[in-house]
């Protein structure tokens, strides 16, 4: 890399935190926080005084930050409810940007951000970092190499014991859509990631129970139709009471042509082969062992990338495909019909 690359970053608490002290120090080489926004000032001081940076450039009004900081790309680790805000900051002022999922909290605010981004030639890549932890890379190989033959249908199970208020940061206990919006972005951008195809339809609903402590709803059930012929089938509920699969111990299982490739909470990668008057042959399947893995896999995508290195999987042109898979899916409860994510997507990609 031809240089340090500077980073605005806006966020210091929470998943913030995780970047500023677990996620960026390997890369510190080829990067380097240059200021620092977060509205706590407990937090902002935090964090500030783990980065070493002076005060002057440690940032609560987010405006002020982007007009005075010069930096190469920001990086966004705030409520997706605000992150349309600081997208257009970010383009306002020529920064590209690495952003947490989801793209934002509504597809309106989704459209916005694209139409954005895209008209000024900007690069902005929105992590998805389930795609590359160990486990779900060595299912995914094992598809793409074609031992098994061509897919037929994938089914995803997520189940997580949330059921005391605010065992799962308490602000998802508020918001609408908790599941959809928070989980099920990465559940459903799983499932492109396994397919190899897009959502052409989705149909389902989510909903909410007497006894949840979530004001919004935080179950959902769908089935989608992918591009390229895959069924796809997810059960999510942040009220499981029995088997956990929570995060990275997801349950996916993907049945094709000569057998089925699965993976559950014990995180091994298992392949089934059924064969006439033998019966079933299991076989426990290597892992994949990536140089970086989940998050930090994705950061050096995005450094290469803004240095001239190929375009990342899930940059926005390509993520805005995930994220309304969420939208159509929030349409097709309230309506009880299959949307079409496809149209969905064409209305704000294709040109006019």
């Amino acid at each position: 890399m031809s240089n340090k690359k500077k980073c605005l970053m806006i966020g210091g608490g929470g998943m913030a935190g995780a970047w500023i002290r677990q996620f960026y120090p390997r890369f510190n080489d080829r990067h380097e926080i240059v200021a620092l926004v977060d509205i706590n000032t407990d937090i902002l001081h935090d964090s500030g005084d783990f980065l070493g940076l002076p005060r002057s450039r440690r940032y609560t009004d987010m405006a002020s930050a982007f007009g005075e900081v010069e930096a190469d790309y920001c990086t966004i680790v705030i409520p997706p409810a605000v992150h349309r805000d600081a997208v257009m900051q970010a383009v306002e002022h020529k920064l590209d940007i690495l952003s947490e999922k989801p793209i934002a909290d509504t597809w309106p605010a989704c459209v916005d951000i694209y139409r954005a981004v895209t008209e000024t030639g900007l690069k902005m890549h929105v992590i998805q970092n389930y795609r590359y932890s160990s486990r779900m890379l060595t299912m995914r190989q094992v598809l793409r190499d074609g031992e098994l033959g061509q897919i037929n249908h994938i089914q995803g199970r997520f189940a997580a014991d949330y059921r005391k208020y605010g065992a799962w940061g308490a602000f998802r206990y508020e918001i609408p859509h908790t599941l959809l919006v928070e989980g099920a972005v990465h559940h459903f951008d799983m499932m492109r990631n396994l397919s190899g195809g897009d959502c052409k339809t989705i149909a389902g609903w989510e909903w909410n129970r007497p006894w949840s402590t979530f004001q919004g709803d935080c179950c959902a059930m769908y089935v989608m139709d992918m591009t390229n012929g895959v069924k796809a089938a997810y059960e999510g509920s942040c009220l499981g009471a029995a088997e956990q699969n929570s995060w990275h111990r997801e349950y996916y299982r993907a049945e094709c042509e000569e057998g089925a490739v699965a993976i559950g909470s014990d995180g091994v990668t298992r392949m089934y082969r059924h064969t006439p008057g033998k019966g079933m042959h299991v076989e426990d399947v290597s892992p994949v062992v990536p140089e970086y893995d989940g998050h930090q896999w994705q950061i050096n995508e995005f450094l290469e990338w803004i240095d001239g290195g190929p375009a990342p999987d899930t940059r926005l042109e390509h993520n805005i495909r995930s994220v309304a898979m969420v939208f159509a899916a929030i349409e097709a409860s309230c309506s009880s019909r299959s949307v079409d994510v496809e149209e969905m997507v064409g209305r704000v990609t294709d040109p006019v």
